[in-house]
């Protein structure tokens, strides 16, 4: 059975098509959520949360996107809401007045590796943690940066030129060992 049609069975309730959906992608989104929570019960209990709200939603599903990417959206926001409701309020800075220009170099010095990387991610503040993950790992622009976060596209765009300059720093300090 092809994606249309099982998203178009899940739209009449079918509980079959919903297990085959349910089936194609659990493994899929749950590595989305561990990226962001790092801690498998809670993913699980995201991607749960996720899927019965896909499928309550289902209607919304137009197909302008495949149903894996609308899902992902749908993940990714579960995962930012729940990490959110876990740290105490954070105050927002109004980053809407800087204009940066585009930064497109990652290099990092030579002898890092990916898990320093990611070590160093997890250690950023949230707002840069947030904007870095979903550009850098999960592929998202700007745009859709700023639409799942609710800030502006210039703030996403000057929180990943700090976040990144914040990494690059930490990497760079480690590369030397002149960091923690």
């Amino acid at each position: 059975m092809f994606q249309i049609e099982l998203v178009e069975q899940c739209k009449i309730n079918d509980r079959k098509a919903q297990m085959k959906l349910y089936k194609q992608y659990c493994d899929g989104m749950f590595c989305v959520a561990m990226r962001f929570l790092k801690n498998p019960d809670d993913a699980e209990d995201v991607l749960q949360e996720s899927f019965i709200k896909a499928f309550q939603r289902i209607d919304q599903f137009k197909g302008e996107v495949t149903f894996g990417a609308w899902l992902k959206r749908i993940v990714v926001n579960r995962s930012i809401d729940f990490l959110k409701s876990k740290h105490q309020k954070t105050v927002e800075l109004n980053e809407g007045y800087l204009h940066l220009a585009e930064d497109e170099d990652w290099t990092v010095e030579d002898g890092i590796t990916i898990d320093q990387v990611k070590i160093a991610i997890e250690e950023l503040p949230d707002k840069y943690k947030y904007v870095v993950k979903l550009f850098l790992l999960e592929g998202y622009d700007h745009t859709e940066i700023a639409q799942i976060l609710e800030i502006s596209d210039t703030a996403s765009r000057t929180r990943l030129l700090r976040g990144k300059a914040r990494l690059k720093e930490t990497l760079k300090d480690r590369a030397y060992g002149t960091g923690s």
